[in-house]
């Protein structure tokens, strides 16, 4: 567990959360623009949301035990869906502080100052999150990419309060800043939303996605030809982890060594298809049997 690849980069997302912290909130003192704080807010946030996707991947790297027979994989569900929550409640601190500044808009100051460091802590977030979301989507890893959509979410934030606070400097509108605070937090919103619809979605056992379908079903289609056939496909997804189940359908005439050696392997050309790991297991039953076709999916139906 201590060498694995994906721990490094966790630390790089703490990292860049700490620094970018210290540049906002830098650019929120000297100028007092609610714009600011609503974007040091949010990385707060991913301070938060880093240290807890480490301690949930930590827990999703323990083996399996007498009380989680199939790993603890499904940890990484635990911290997107808390990644999401923390993003909702940072959004609605921002839409508390910025509504005041509606009512009475107040100069910034520092401009200069302010812009430099919020750009600063945006080329940071920029590397950083694209780093995440591509060894994310590479190692099959929902935590690296949620957490890294969300620097990028965070990036377009900072984007968004530098233009807001651009315009203020040259037309004088102060009530500029508190609407794009608003406007900031209600994309946020948005983000938390679908971080924690897609960590739901993994809590429920989703199947694989359509792609990986397309190359499990591609394979034992052509299977056939050696007279072997399957039916009750069933799969999911768990944090990294796939989990794919079926039946196996073989002649009757061979033999139980014979039909093992098939079904060994079918299990082993699957697995050697993904770059993550993946469980596949195997029922088989001969192909010339009416019963055989009785076990269709999760429960046990009857065949007309």
């Amino acid at each position: 567990m201590k060498g694995n690849p994906l721990r490094k980069f966790i630390y790089l997302s703490i990292a860049a959360a700490i620094v970018t912290i210290f540049l906002k909130f830098y650019a929120y003192f000297v100028t007092g623009s609610m714009g600011f704080l609503s974007d040091a807010l949010e990385s707060f946030v991913n301070l938060f949301a880093a240290v807890f996707a480490l301690v949930m991947f930590n827990i999703s790297l323990k083996p399996a035990d007498k009380e989680h027979e199939f790993g603890h994989s499904k940890a990484e569900y635990f911290s997107s869906a808390a990644e999401g929550a923390l993003i909702l409640v940072a959004a609605f601190t921002i839409i508390w502080s910025a509504v005041p500044r509606l009512i009475d808009p107040r100069p910034i100051e520092n401009i200069h100052t302010g812009l430099l460091f919020s750009l600063l802590a945006s080329l940071v977030n920029l590397g950083v999150g694209i780093t995440l979301i591509l060894q994310g989507k590479k190692r099959c890893s929902l935590l690296l990419e949620a957490d890294g959509k969300h620097l990028l979410v965070d990036v377009w934030t900072s984007l968004g309060v530098i233009v807001a606070i651009v315009i203020v400097k040259f037309t004088g509108w102060m009530i500029v800043d508190p609407i794009i605070a608003i406007l900031v937090a209600l994309n946020i919103i948005y983000t938390g939303y679908r971080l924690i619809k897609r960590s739901a979605s993994g809590l429920m056992d989703a199947s694989l996605p359509e792609e990986d379908m397309e190359k499990i079903t591609a394979y034992l289609n052509s299977l056939k030809s050696q007279q072997i056939e399957y039916h009750s496909l069933l799969t999911r997804a768990a944090g990294r982890r796939k989990f794919i189940t079926m039946h196996v359908l073989v002649p009757g005439k061979w033999t139980v060594k014979q039909a093992h050696d098939h079904a060994d392997r079918i299990e082993e050309t699957i697995v050697n298809m993904f770059d993550e790991p993946v469980t596949v297991q195997t029922h088989l039953e001969p192909v010339e049997d009416p019963a055989s076709m009785k076990d269709i999916g999760i429960d046990r139906q009857e065949v007309d």
